[in-house]
Formats: C-alpha cells, structure tokens, sequence
C-alpha cells in the first residue's frame, strides 16, 4: 500500500500545483534533470532552472483548467500522466514522467503539445 500510495499522493500535488500554475509547488517533485518540452522546443534543465521555465510558462499561458485523462506505469516501475492543460494561449495535451527515486517518484519529463483547433 505505502508505495502506491506515494505514488497516487504525487501525481495529485503535481495535478494541484499544474492546476494553480504554482512552479513553486510544482518543483517539489522535481528529479535533479527534468526535460521541459513545449511546442517542440524541449531541454534539460536542473531542478533549480526548470523551476524557473515553469514559472514563465505559467506567466504567459496562466492555467485556467488542468485534468489528468489517463495515468499508468510501466513495468520498470516508470510512471506517466496524460493531461489536457488549458491556458490562455490554448489547450495543449501535457505528458508527465514520473521515475523511481528513494522516496516517491519524481517529475523526469514535462511535455506540453499544442492541441490542433
């Protein structure tokens, strides 16, 4: 129980603080490299500097709904979210990796991708 519970406790603070555009929240749960891709653009950035990509991401295109619409892991224990992020400049589709460290898992990778019209 205690390791899955970790797990779903994370992924719902990650929800909450993409839900308030809070990067502060947010880096809580980052890994110490996190690859931040938007629109194609994509990066590795320490935890300290993805902070900070996320706080201007979140200035500029302000969250107004955020939901995950599908979660799951892989056998190696590497989980994922798919959500829908909608901000003031669109929807976009929001893939979140979570992997394994000691404690509960942590965000490896923020993909936002523009939803099509």
């Amino acid at each position: 129980m205690g390791a899955a519970h970790a797990q779903a406790d994370n992924l719902a603070a990650v929800r909450a603080a993409l839900r308030n555009g809070s990067s502060r929240e947010l880096s809580q749960y980052f890994a110490p490299t996190v690859d931040i891709g938007f629109d194609g653009q994509h990066q590795s950035y320490n935890s300290t500097q993805a902070e900070i990509v996320m706080k201007d991401i979140f200035a500029k295109n302000a969250p107004s709904t955020f939901e995950f619409i599908h979660q799951g892991q892989s056998g190696e224990g590497i989980q994922y979210a798919i959500g829908r992020y909608t901000g003031k400049s669109g929807t976009y589709r929001l893939y979140v990796k979570l992997k394994p460290s000691r404690g509960a898992p942590l965000i490896d990778t923020l993909d936002f991708t523009k939803e099509k019209e």
